[in-house]
């Protein structure tokens, strides 16, 4: 297994649609390094909001057979989305999902959308598509992120720094809908 410990930084750029993001991604000379697959995401915490409380993330992703555990910390100030990023290789999602049920962790939130993959000099580029909208999120340094931005067309006052719980909660908000988790065959 794999562990890696850092801190994270990233912006999101809302886009009209992923053709229109690719297009530009391409343009501004990023080269393909992950193909377009489903992540789905699981965000967990204890029955008393332990992790939320503290403003942090315990999320388990799976994606083509795979699966990761990320810890996010807090986000710290910032004019970009700043926080430590802990993250290892897990073999089963699933399983592990329930081991964290049997310590007494539950999962809260649920999330999904279809990521495709860049790579820029020190960035990494990523469209996301997901039910409340596509965007492209740019991670890496923050000279890097500024530069992709520019390239994109983009300025500091496009920046999203939201978390997609939050877009999600903004996006049922505003069209008076319901439900929980944001899913591709959900009511969002």
């Amino acid at each position: 297994m794999s562990t890696t410990a850092s801190f994270e930084r990233e912006i999101k750029l809302r886009f009209a649609s992923a053709d229109e993001a690719r297009a530009a991604i391409l343009e501004a000379g990023a080269t393909p390094l992950h193909g377009r697959r489903l992540q789905e995401d699981s965000l967990l915490d204890t029955e008393e909001e332990t992790l939320r409380r503290r403003r942090c993330v315990l999320r388990v992703r799976v994606e083509n057979g795979k699966s990761r555990l990320t810890f996010k910390g807090p986000v710290q100030p910032s004019t970009m989305k700043l926080r430590e990023e802990l993250e290892t290789v897990v073999g089963d999602g699933e399983v592990l999902l329930r081991v964290l049920s049997e310590l007494g962790l539950h999962v809260w939130f649920r999330y999904e959308k279809y990521r495709e993959e860049f790579a820029h000099e020190d960035v990494i580029v990523a469209i996301d598509e997901t039910p409340v909208g596509v965007f492209v999120e740019i991670e890496g340094s923050e000279n890097g992120i500024t530069a992709m931005a520019e390239a994109l067309g983009r300025t500091s006052a496009d920046y999203v720094l939201d978390s997609y719980r939050g877009l999600f909660l903004k996006h049922r908000e505003e069209f008076g809908l319901s439900g929980a988790d944001m899913s591709f065959d959900g009511d969002q």
